[in-house]
């Protein structure tokens, strides 16, 4: 169903009528969920930032953990009501406090419009914990996809600040980490996925940072990436750094010149509030205890597996769960019945069993 949707929303834009990213903000806004009546479920807005904060209604003794959620759909789809399941399922079942950020979506909202908001709202919670009963000293963030990307990004914003409490923890579900390799291993295996396949990743990305999609192909390609930049990020992003088990079939690519028009077009895709897993070393050993969930059937799940490896490297101690039939998006079916699948619900169980555990 969701694939079918995504091509008609394609041929929507094509024919003139409908822009894509509106079609798919329809579909993917969803059913309206009902609340739970063992939670509190409030809406506000933090510094202009719209939250919607999911309380649990039994009394505790002690002040509770809290998780702020950052949405998937690349910066340009989902909303708190697309996970507003998911939300409610964690703060019921690991008796957590949990904010879920509506951050502005692109186009009509510039990059990096996206991370701002979900730095901005963090700060604001991480100041104001007490006054929802949360310990600040035991606050994690969590986020799928491009909210992995928010995740990663806002934890090595704030690894150096002194005037916010630390997080505690950070979980990444099939986060988008990197722009400049898009030939590893499971970009190749996993090329014509349905939902997120090779050439959508980068077609998305181009939307997202408004930029001519003509451009597609010179970057599936690697022209915009500097020779500099290919020795000096080549040591992190790597096929090479993948284990030999997630290697099968796969075929190093031609070596490609960079392009400076394109480079100069999309150098933003180079900034670590982009591309994480760009950081130097010195932010990334200075990072929370962190949960990476990646699927086998994703283009983006080698960034998940060379984010561990940097992570491991630089003694941050990580949480790796792998589903072998998982695929991108699959968090987004969760709560659905019968159009949900294992795998979802799996992805749920696992970050239960992370969050628990602080």
């Amino acid at each position: 169903m969701a694939v079918r949707s995504s091509s008609q929303a394609k041929n929507l834009e094509n024919l003139g009528i409908f822009e894509e990213h509106i079609v798919i903000r329809f579909i993917l806004h969803g059913l309206p969920a009902f609340k739970d009546s063992k939670l509190f479920i409030k809406d506000l807005h933090f510094d202009e930032v719209p939250v919607r904060i999911y309380l649990p209604k039994l009394p505790s003794t002690n002040k509770r953990r809290g998780v702020i959620f950052f949405h998937g759909g690349c910066g340009m789809f989902g909303s708190i009501r697309t996970y507003d399941r998911t939300c409610q399922y964690i703060a019921k079942n690991s008796d957590s406090v949990v904010m879920s950020v509506g951050y502005r979506l692109s186009p009509e909202h510039k990059y990096p419009g996206q991370f701002l908001d979900c730095l901005t709202a963090t700060v604001r919670f991480l100041q104001t914990a007490e006054n929802y009963g949360v310990d600040s000293d035991r606050i994690i963030i969590c986020g799928d996809s491009t909210g992995g990307t928010f995740t990663a990004s806002v934890c090595q914003e704030l690894a150096n600040r002194t005037d916010t409490p630390k997080i505690r923890a950070q979980v990444m579900i099939y986060p988008f980490l990197q722009a400049l390799n898009f030939n590893l291993p499971s970009n190749q295996r996993n090329a014509f996925m349905p939902l997120l396949s090779r050439k959508r990743t980068v077609r998305f990305i181009l939307k997202y940072l408004n930029k001519d999609s003509s451009m597609k192909e010179a970057v599936l390609a690697g022209s915009h990436v500097p020779e500099n930049m290919k020795l000096k990020y080549g040591k992190w992003i790597n096929a090479d750094l993948i284990p030999n088990k997630f290697k099968q079939g796969y075929k190093p690519p031609q070596s490609t010149s960079c392009v400076v028009q394109v480079y100069e077009e999309v150098k933003e895709v180079f900034e670590t509030t982009f591309s994480p897993l760009l950081a130097e070393d010195s932010v990334l050993c200075r990072l929370p205890d962190t949960c990476i969930i990646t699927c086998e059937h994703d283009v983006l799940r080698d960034d998940g597996l060379l984010y561990k490896k940097r992570l491991e490297d630089n003694n941050v101690k990580v949480t790796w769960y792998h589903l072998e039939e998982g695929f991108h998006c699959t968090l987004g079916f969760f709560g659905y019945s019968i159009f949900s699948f294992p795998s979802s619900n799996k992805i749920v169980d696992h970050i239960l069993n992370f969050v628990k555990g602080y």
